[in-house]
């Protein structure tokens, strides 16, 4: 990867705390659609007075996550890349005009990585459909999934299978617009999803009495129905034909630019593969506890999910931004902007736990009318509500690597995390039960944090930022 034009003959990247919160609000609002859908599913669940029902919803959403946040590689590989692409963009001989009037032929690096994530999305979901029996039963099986918990997880799971596919395109989608900066298409696609999704579960679960069936299925056709907009989105936002948005260019898929996208999804995949088996740790330890336990922290566990992708809009901007300064080479921008976007990461989080201290009780309230699961949930709601300051920096030091596609690092991180969190993990669940599970969530984010810390505190004092980067 070279540059047209040093870092000092191009204009500077606007690096301002207006320009990080005016990337990271509209995917902070398109990313807390995507957790609203989870949270609207368990709490119409949660109020089917059936702690079995409840439980195998956590059970379900775990495995899925399980399942398919493995292959969200799809949206870091798409978001990396494309920033990066966009950043030599603007290294061409006229930067103040790159982008103004784009065509195909100007674009067509950005297409071909779309299209190749596409295509990647597609072929790994059709696998995962077909092998659908067996995972289910795997899954439920290795998460320790009690008789009844394990049927309703099952009946479940076997609708929102159907929609794999185009969940895998929707991280693809996800990827492609932020890093280019296009958030306020993700905050269109993911709304979109999620009012659908409220509608539809809404209709089939009170209108048409399916039960689980409907709250998988309004979820299922959401999804479907949301890769048909990103096409339209991206169709518009290209300037192309549809003709030559679906048509794949034989230059951008050469041998070198496949093996590159692979090698690249391949460190995060053993990345996220690693965090998700941890999660599914968690809710193995906490199935092992018994059916109101795990109802308890499939509840609480929501704020996690609802903090971490509200998180991920100042995480993403980290990554469009550090993503761009690598394209150019401008490692003082570079560091300006980790320490930017790290201010703005922590005072979001401050900001999150006492939004969740204030709302935590009409929380609970909404979530369960199950007496025994609400009383649980609310004797270890603080470890709850202080998620959000405990894992911002995980979330944060993600988004400046994956700005880097610096895939060995996470990697070798990811690698460290495991040898260090399941040992420890054991040992405080053996020591604390139910304190010892929430103890082992907060070891998992506080360990991200001083792995990946340890990693970028190295790199800036030997000044080497580009041993990070992929050789191409």
């Amino acid at each position: 990867m070279s540059s047209t034009l040093p870092p000092s003959a191009m204009p500077p990247i606007d690096t301002r705390y207006a320009r990080i919160i005016a990337i990271a609000l509209p995917v902070l609002l398109a990313n807390l659609a995507m957790p609203l859908q989870s949270v609207i599913d368990t709490a119409i669940v949660g109020n089917m007075n059936d702690t079995a029902k409840l439980a195998g919803m956590g059970l379900a959403i775990q495995l899925l996550s399980l399942i398919l946040v493995s292959f969200n590689f799809l949206q870091y590989a798409s978001s990396g890349l494309s920033a990066q692409a966009l950043g030599q963009l603007a290294n061409k001989d006229d930067p103040n005009s790159a982008l103004a009037n784009t065509s195909y032929s100007a674009q067509s690096p950005l297409l071909s990585i779309l299209q190749r994530a596409l295509l990647l999305a597609f072929m790994i979901g059709a696998i995962l459909l077909i092998a659908k029996p067996w995972l289910i039963d795997f899954g439920l099986q290795a998460l320790s999934a009690n008789p009844a918990s394990g049927s309703a997880a099952k009946t479940y799971l076997d609708v929102r299978f159907w929609g794999v596919i185009a969940e895998l395109m929707n991280f693809a989608f996800i990827g492609w617009f932020a890093g280019q900066g296009k958030t306020r298409y993700m905050l269109y696609q993911q709304g979109f999803i999620a009012i659908l999704n409220i509608i539809l579960t809404l209709f089939f679960v009170y209108v048409m009495q399916m039960g689980l069936v409907g709250v998988a299925l309004g979820t299922t056709i959401a999804f479907w129905l949301g890769v048909a907009l990103a096409l339209w989105l991206s169709h518009r936002h290209l300037q192309v034909s549809w003709r030559a948005l679906l048509t794949a260019d034989k230059r951008h898929f050469t041998k070198e630019k496949i093996l590159r996208l692979f090698s690249l999804n391949k460190d995060i995949f053993i990345r996220t593969l690693i965090l998700t088996l941890s999660f599914a740790w968690i809710t193995r330890l906490s199935a092992q506890s018994g059916d109101v336990i795990l109802a308890a922290n499939a509840i609480l566990l929501q704020v996690l999910s609802i903090s971490a992708f509200a998180l991920d809009g100042v995480a993403v901007s980290a990554e469009t931004l550090s993503g761009q300064a690598a394209g150019r080479r401008d490692w003082p921008g570079f560091r300006t902007i980790i320490k930017r976007t790290g201010v703005v990461s922590y005072g979001l989080a401050l900001m999150l736990s006492a939004i969740w201290w204030l709302a935590m009780p009409t929380y609970l309230q909404f979530m369960t009318n199950i007496e025994p699961v609400f009383a649980l949930a609310y004797d270890y709601h603080l470890y709850a509500v202080l998620l959000p300051i405990v894992g911002v920096g995980a979330y944060w030091l993600d988004g400046i690597f994956f700005g880097l596609t610096a895939g060995n690092v996470i990697r070798n991180a990811a690698l460290i995390l495991a040898a260090l969190f399941f040992p420890l993990s054991w040992l405080l669940y053996q020591r604390w039960d139910m304190t010892g599970i929430w103890l082992s969530v907060w070891c998992l984010l506080l360990l991200r944090l001083m792995i990946l810390g340890g990693f970028l505190y190295r790199a800036q004092q030997t000044d080497h930022y580009e041993k990070f980067q992929p050789k191409t």
